[in-house]
């Protein structure tokens, strides 16, 4: 496996691959790597002829009393992870290396970035889509693989490539959740241990909204069953907790096929979002 630090370098090696006619699956994370990442790259190990994972807390996506600094980051940890998995090449620029200047060119994700997370970390989804129009043309990916967990980062990718043109295929995968049904995350890690055990309540209460919802087609009432469920076992503060078509990110209607019910919740310091992807049938639909 090769671990490369510079754009120069990469690109130079993507040319070659390119040449060889290989195909070629991306995995953007932040590090810190958990099996979430993992089941991406080992989907991508089985779709693509050469896998590039990247590592790199992009500081453009943070507020500016949001986490950057304090991020998890263990490159030697991740490393091991990756080959463990069968990726071929690790890219982990430093900022200065993605960002050595600043044009004032700005990117902005639109009507979709502006409600779930988006409503509150402005500006969080414009630096997302910076950093993954680089790396989309750093790497000149086949396919680009992202977790379900972040679907309201998915969709706003979709609709970039969508409308933009960019000649990839955006992959999404299921959650990989912990044995309580917890949501993997690299954030998990900040939670104390009485933290930790009542996490699970957030998954907890997607599943009964979503059952409630299915059973009688109400989303005030599924939302409502949710939040009691949330207060009455923790002290966890909700953001938001939203039923929305999916991956267009726009409100409920007679026509809608399938449906994302998705939260955010303060669990003591820590922000955890999870959401459930559903159609009419129940079942969980990956789009």
């Amino acid at each position: 496996m090769m671990i490369i630090h510079t754009i120069s370098q990469l690109k130079a090696t993507i040319h070659q691959a390119k040449k060889d006619g290989k195909s070629i699956g991306l995995v953007p994370t932040m590090g810190f790597l958990h099996e979430g990442h993992l089941a991406l790259a080992g989907k991508a190990r089985e779709e693509n002829e050469l896998v590039v994972m990247s590592i790199f807390v992009n500081p453009t996506q943070f507020g500016p009393n949001e986490d950057f600094e304090s991020y998890p980051r263990d490159l030697n940890r991740d490393v091991q992870l990756a080959e463990s998995v069968g990726v071929d090449i690790i890219f982990a620029p430093s900022a200065e290396e993605m960002y050595p200047e600043n044009g004032g060119i700005m990117i902005r994700a639109g009507r979709q970035s502006e409600i779930l997370c988006g409503a509150s970390r402005p500006g969080h989804f414009d630096g997302v889509l910076q950093v993954v129009t680089k790396l989309f043309h750093i790497t000149e990916p086949t396919r680009a693989y992202f977790g379900q967990k972040d679907a309201q980062q998915v969709a706003i990718i979709q609709t970039l490539v969508r409308d933009y043109n960019f000649p990839l295929e955006i992959r999404s995968l299921p959650i990989v959740r912990e044995a309580d049904g917890l949501a993997k995350s690299s954030r998990n890690v900040y939670l104390s241990e009485h933290e930790r055990e009542v996490a699970p309540v957030i998954y907890e209460a997607i599943v009964i909204a979503k059952e409630k919802f299915l059973l009688n087609g109400d989303a005030d009432e599924a939302i409502k069953l949710a939040s009691h469920h949330i207060k009455s076992k923790s002290s966890g503060k909700i953001d938001y907790i939203e039923l929305l078509s999916y991956p267009d990110l726009k409100g409920v209607t007679e026509e809608t096929d399938h449906f994302l019910l998705a939260t955010a919740v303060y669990i003591g310091k820590t922000r955890l979002i999870d959401n459930i992807i559903f159609s009419l049938k129940g079942e969980a639909a990956y789009v």
